[in-house]
């Protein structure tokens, strides 16, 4: 159990991945996450997104920038983590680009850069059944 310090609640941790290619952003929103007792894994890219969710099956949320380097942009690991592993949560954010709910999977949430990180928090309790 941990005490989630935005909603002073007790929720039992949970693991999370956070996809986001800015590393001073992606630290930023990692180290407010483990702060509220999540654990969190990360990736830069959605390449090492996938290796992540197929090494740590525990992973229960995708936070996932829409604009990364690479073959595959955040909506499209959106789509392909929706397909792969469909139980996952997802939560899709971009500063350039506001993302209508036809282009990300049912039951995703989008969020507008910059975001409040607790924000973020109470949208993953939200979506997770903890608040």
């Amino acid at each position: 159990m941990r005490c989630n310090k935005v909603l002073n609640i007790m929720t039992p941790s949970i693991s999370l991945l956070v996809v986001e290619d800015e590393p001073l952003l992606r630290l930023d929103i990692v180290d407010f996450l483990r702060q509220e007792g999540f654990v969190v894994w990360e990736a830069d890219n959605a390449a090492r997104a996938i290796d992540t969710l197929v090494e740590h099956q525990e992973i229960r949320l995708l936070l996932t920038d829409v604009d990364m380097p690479g073959a595959m942009d955040g909506i499209k690991l959106a789509a392909y983590v929706r397909d792969r592993w469909p139980p996952l949560k997802i939560i899709v954010v971009s500063g350039y680009r506001t993302v209508q709910t036809d282009e990300i999977p049912a039951e995703s949430r989008f969020i507008s850069k910059p975001y409040d990180p607790r924000r973020i928090v109470r949208t993953i309790n939200k979506m997770l059944d903890f608040g």
